[in-house]
C-alpha cells in the first residue's frame, strides 16, 4: 500500500473520529460482555473492502462518501440506506484490512452509529435491521471492540443489550418473510452470545420456526420465491449456526432441516457458471460472492431439483442444465418484484450460458428506470411463449401483481435415454380460452433439448378469429445467432462453449434486440430469437430443437 493511499485512509477516520465523538458516549455502570465471539467464515469482497478504507461505501449504483457520515441523515429508508445499517459492510472491510486498521475505521463508523441512533428508539431499530446487526457486531467484535476507549466498549455492548431486548419484543411486527426470519436470527444469536441472554434462547427458537413456517416451503426455497432472498437466507443461517458453534451448543433439529433445505434449493438455481439463474426481476450475481457464501456457509447439499414449492425445476446432464419456472408467480404480500415467468427456462453448456431471462436490479440500487423495471418483469423478458403480447400473470399500474396464472400442472420423469418435463399454466384461459403447455427432453448426453410450446382450448372463452404468438428465447451475452438459408434455424456460437443448432417448426424464425442485466445490475445489449406466428380458438403447436454439434 502506498503512503498516499496510507494517508487517505488515516484521514477517513481522523474525519469520522474528530472532534473527540466517541468520548461523547456515556460510560454505563454495568460491565457487560460477550460470552463468545462466533467466527464468520464467508470471505468478503476485498474491492469494496478497499473502497470503504478510501472512504466510499458503494452498493450497486449509488455511492456514499464516510468522510462526512451522518447516519441521522442516512436514515435507513431506501436499499443503500439498509445495508450501511445492518453493518454486513463489515465482511468486506475485514477481506481488505488487518485487524488493526479496519478496527480504526469500524469503530469510528459504529460510533457514529451509536451518537445518532444509540439514545433512541426510531428507525433505524427495525427488528430486521436488529437482527442482522447483532450477527454482524458479534461475528465481527474483533473490529468494533477494540478499542481502548472504555466509554464506547460500555455504550457499544448495552446498546448491543438494549437492542438484543428490543427484537424479542418486536420480532413478529417485521415483515413476514426474510425479514421476519432475520430479526428471530438475531434474537437467538444474542441469547447465545450476550451475558444473561440464556433464557432468550429457547424464546427466539420458537419465534424462528414460526417465521421459517410462515416464509419456507417445505422444499427449502421462500415463499418469494427471490433467488437474492434465497441467498441471504442461506448466509442467515450460515451466521447463526456459527453462534451456536461459538456457544458450544447444538443447533436444533427443524433449524438445521431448514437450513441444509435452503441450500439445496439454491444450488438448484445455479447454472454452470456457478451464479445464478434470473428469476423474480434478479440478476445472476457474482459468483465469486456466491461461491465464497456457500464455501463458508458450514452446509454441504445437493441442488434441488424436483422443486414444488419453490418451483424451479432443473434437468442436467453432463454439464448441461436448464432450469424452469414451473409454478405461479409469488404472492403479493412476499414479493414486490414479482415477475410472470411461468414456463421460461435458462440454458447453459459448462460455463457457458445460452439461454437466459432479461432479469432486473434485485435488491440493488439501480439507475435503471421504473418503466424499464417494469418491463423485465413482464413475459416477454423471459424465454417463454408470449400470447398476443400480454403477460401470463398482469402486471398493474401500481407494481403489483394482477389476475393471471392460478395453477400449473408437472409431469416429470427420467429413464436411460433422456429427462423429460411437462408442465402447464392457465394464466390465457381468462382471456383467450387458452391452456400454455410446454414440453422439455434433455438428452442424457447432455447434446440435445428438444421443446415444443402446445396452446390448448379450454374454458368458455373463444377467440374470433386469431391471435399472434411469440416464443422468446433470449440469448447471453457473447451469444451470436446466424440464421440459416431455410429461415427456420439458427447457428448459435459463443467463446464458451461449441456451437448450437437451433431448429423451430410450427412458426416464422426471427431474430431481435434483447438485454440482460449483469451481476452487478449493469444492463448489457444482446440478442433474442423469437419464434412468430398465430393460434386460431382451436390452439396450436410449436415445436424447437438446441443441439450442440460437437
Amino acid at each position: 500500500m502506498t503512503d498516499d493511499s496510507s494517508a487517505a485512509e488515516r484521514a477517513v477516520v481522523s474525519r469520522l473520529a474528530r472532534g473527540s465523538l466517541l468520548a461523547r458516549l456515556k460510560r454505563s455502570k454495568q460491565a457487560l460482555k460477550l460470552v463468545a465471539v462466533p467466527r464468520d467464515h464467508v470471505h468478503g469482497e476485498r474491492s469494496r473492502g478497499d473502497a470503504l478504507m478510501a472512504g466510499r461505501f458503494t452498493f450497486g449504483a449509488e455511492t456514499l462518501s464516510l468522510k462526512d457520515l451522518d447516519f441521522g441523515t442516512v436514515g435507513s429508508a431506501g436499499l443503500l440506506a439498509g445495508q450501511l445499517q445492518g453493518f454486513s459492510w463489515l465482511r468486506d472491510l475485514s477481506a481488505a484490512a488487518s485487524r488493526e486498521k479496519g478496527a480504526r475505521l469500524a469503530e469510528a463508523v459504529v460510533g457514529r452509529w451509536l451518537l445518532a441512533h444509540g439514545t433512541k428508539v426510531d428507525e433505524a431499530w427495525a427488528p430486521h435491521l436488529w437482527g442482522e446487526r447483532i450477527l454482524f457486531w458479534t461475528a465481527y467484535a474483533p473490529y468494533i471492540l477494540s478499542s481502548s476507549d472504555s466509554g464506547y466498549r460500555s455504550a457499544l455492548l448495552n446498546t448491543l443489550a438494549r437492542g438484543a431486548r428490543h427484537v424479542d419484543s418486536n420480532a413478529d411486527k417485521a415483515p413476514a418473510g426474510l425479514e421476519r426470519i432475520t430479526a428471530w436470527c438475531g434474537v437467538v444469536a444474542a441469547g447465545l452470545l450476550l451475558q444473561g441472554g440464556v433464557p432468550r434462547v429457547a424464546r427466539g427458537e420458537a419465534g424462528l420456526a414460526r417465521a421459517l413456517a410462515s416464509a419456507q416451503f417445505d422444499d427449502g426455497g421462500l415463499i418469494s420465491r427471490s433467488p437474492f432472498e434465497q441467498m441471504q437466507l442461506v448466509d442467515r443461517f450460515g451466521l447463526l449456526r456459527s453462534c451456536y458453534q461459538a456457544a458450544k451448543q447444538t443447533v436444533p433439529d427443524g433449524i438445521e432441516a431448514a437450513a441444509q433445505a435452503s441450500l439445496a434449493a439454491l444450488h438448484g438455481i445455479m447454472m454452470g457458471d456457478s451464479a445464478l439463474s434470473s428469476w423474480q426481476c434478479c440478476n445472476p450475481g457474482e459468483s465469486a460472492r456466491l461461491t465464497a457464501l456457500i464455501e463458508g456457509c458450514g452446509m454441504r447439499a445437493r441442488p434441488l431439483r424436483q422443486a414444488r414449492g419453490w418451483g424451479y425445476q432443473r434437468l442436467s446432464a453432463l454439464g448441461t442444465i436448464l432450469v424452469i419456472d414451473a409454478a405461479p408467480p409469488p404472492p403479493q404480500t412476499m414479493a414486490d418484484q414479482g415477475s410472470a415467468s411461468t414456463l421460461a427456462f435458462e440454458l447453459s453448456d459448462g460455463s457457458q450460458r445460452l439461454i437466459v431471462n432479461c432479469g432486473g436490479p434485485g435488491t440493488l440500487p439501480t439507475d435503471l428506470s421504473q418503466e424499464l423495471v417494469r418491463g423485465l418483469r413482464s413475459t416477454a423478458a423471459h424465454s417463454t411463449l408470449v400470447l398476443a403480447d400480454t403477460n401470463s400473470t398482469n402486471i398493474l399500474d401500481d407494481g403489483s401483481l394482477g389476475r393471471g396464472v392460478d395453477d400449473v400442472m408437472i409431469d416429470r420423469s427420467e429413464d436411460n435415454d433422456a429427462s423429460r418435463l411437462e408442465a402447464s399454466h392457465d394464466g390465457y384461459v381468462r382471456g383467450f380460452g387458452l391452456i400454455h403447455k410446454r414440453s422439455l427432453m434433455l438428452g442424457n448426453d447432455g447434446k440435445e433439448l428438444r421443446g415444443a410450446d402446445q396452446l390448448i382450448a379450454k374454458g368458455r372463452k373463444k377467440i374470433r378469429e386469431s391471435v399472434p404468438y411469440a416464443v422468446r428465447f433470449h440469448l447471453a451475452p457473447g451469444v451470436e445467432a446466424t440464421i440459416t438459408a431455410d429461415g427456420m434455424g439458427a447457428i448459435l456460437r459463443s467463446r464458451g462453449a461449441p456451437p448450437w443448432n437451433f431448429r423451430c417448426r410450427g412458426g416464422n424464425l426471427a431474430t431481435e434486440e434483447s438485454l440482460w442485466i449483469d451481476g452487478r445490475g449493469h444492463p448489457r445489449n444482446t440478442t433474442q430469437l423469437v419464434v412468430v406466428g398465430e393460434v386460431s380458438s382451436l390452439g396450436g403447436e410449436i415445436g424447437w430443437q438446441f443441439r450442440r454439434t460437437s
